[in-house]
């Protein structure tokens, strides 16, 4: 009895405890309760946490490949709108000077053509960010028209994701200026300066008559909420506070694009498209991508915001196209009804007037008008 008590007491073990994990093993996948107290879990549980690690696995791969799905028919979306919003521009202002203007497919035409060019990169720039400057520019402007879509589509959205917007939408001017920055050129610096400049200036007007349609929707800061408030009561735009919003935006978006009155950045005549001087290649093209979807993602967030949006139904899809062509319209009509405004000239304005109308539309929403 001694010489087995210390056999199976031993360092090395013994037979038997070399045979008692088997044993607890067969008794555990026989039991079916899915393990004993010696052990935690028998042979069961183990293909069962695996069988849910793999189907977390599988749910993550198809919500990834989802999201980049949706990705990319928002980049689609967005970069056929508005290149065709860009060529109704040309169109409505060469038939205002009496021209017949450019076939629909030409902005695609032009687009191929950029890509098949050299892409020139200044020796004394910085090659990183000049390079990074035109993805960031529709990178941006691709997340807009994603959100976009989930708000205005499936009324889809969380709490301040108008906040966010409102940043991606900053992305194009801030992304010329960085270009610009990084080329070490002389007039491109200049062209940064007046671009920074306006962006300070036209942003707080625009914030304003954000601000303005949030409060009289809710308060709230989500795009999905702002467009339920319009479908139970009506939209905003038919209120004062909505219609001063309206016009707010529509000038800044003017602004935002670098349209006339405000192309001081681009200044061709004065210091050789700004900016973008030492672009070229599939590069530029970028950036004209990324405006040319701003024209089709501005539109259609004012129309969101302060015109009840999209419908549901086919009806209301189509008369909220409609609705993106009039403010498309709006947009060319100042562009080709006004002269160039010196840089003094817009930050006066943007400051002064757009600023003040802001703040008004604010006190307006919060009185309930």
């Amino acid at each position: 009895m001694r010489l087995l008590s210390r056999t199976a007491g031993g360092r090395r073990g013994s037979p038997l405890r070399a045979h008692l994990p088997l044993r607890c093993a067969a008794v555990c996948r026989g039991s079916g309760d899915g393990g004993c107290a010696t052990h935690g879990t028998g042979g069961r549980p183990p293909h069962r946490a695996g069988g849910q690690l793999a189907h977390t696995v599988g749910d993550t791969k198809m919500n990834l490949a989802s999201a980049l799905g949706w990705c990319v028919s928002a980049f689609v979306l967005a970069a056929t709108a508005g290149l065709l919003a860009s060529w109704l521009d040309r169109k409505i202002t060469a038939r205002l000077q009496w021209r017949v203007g450019p076939p629909w497919y030409q902005n695609f035409a032009d687009l191929a053509k950029l890509a098949g060019k050299e892409v020139l990169v200044p020796e004394q720039s910085n090659r990183l960010t000049f390079l990074a400057a035109p993805v960031l520019s529709v990178t941006g402007m691709t997340a807009c028209a994603g959100m976009l879509l989930l708000a205005a589509g499936r009324r889809l959205g969380f709490e301040g994701d108008i906040v966010l917007f409102v940043y991606l939408l900053a992305l194009p001017p801030l992304a010329v200026a960085l270009g610009g920055s990084s080329s070490a050129n002389i007039l491109a610096s200049l062209g940064v300066s007046r671009e920074v400049k306006l962006l300070l200036s036209y942003e707080l007007p625009f914030l304003c008559a954000v601000i303005a349609a949030c409060v009289k929707a809710g308060p709230t800061t989500s795009l999905a909420r702002i467009l339920l408030f319009q479908e139970m009561s009506r939209p905003l735009l038919f209120s004062l506070s909505g219609l001063l919003g309206f016009l707010i935006c529509v000038v800044v978006l003017t602004a935002k694009l670098g349209y006339v009155p405000f192309d001081v950045a681009e200044a061709e005549g004065e210091i050789a498209s700004g900016a973008l001087i030492e672009y070229s290649g599939i590069l530029l093209g970028l950036f004209k991508l990324g405006k040319a979807m701003l024209l089709a993602v501005g539109p259609a967030f004012i129309v969101v915001l302060f015109w009840g949006g999209f419908g549901s139904t086919l009806g209301g899809a189509i008369a909220g196209f409609l609705k993106c062509l009039v403010v498309v319209v709006l947009v060319v009509l100042i562009k080709n009804t006004n002269p160039r405004l010196r840089i003094d000239q817009a930050l006066r304005l943007f400051w002064g007037i757009a600023t003040v109308a802001g703040l008004a539309s604010i006190l307006l929403a919060c009185a309930g008008w």
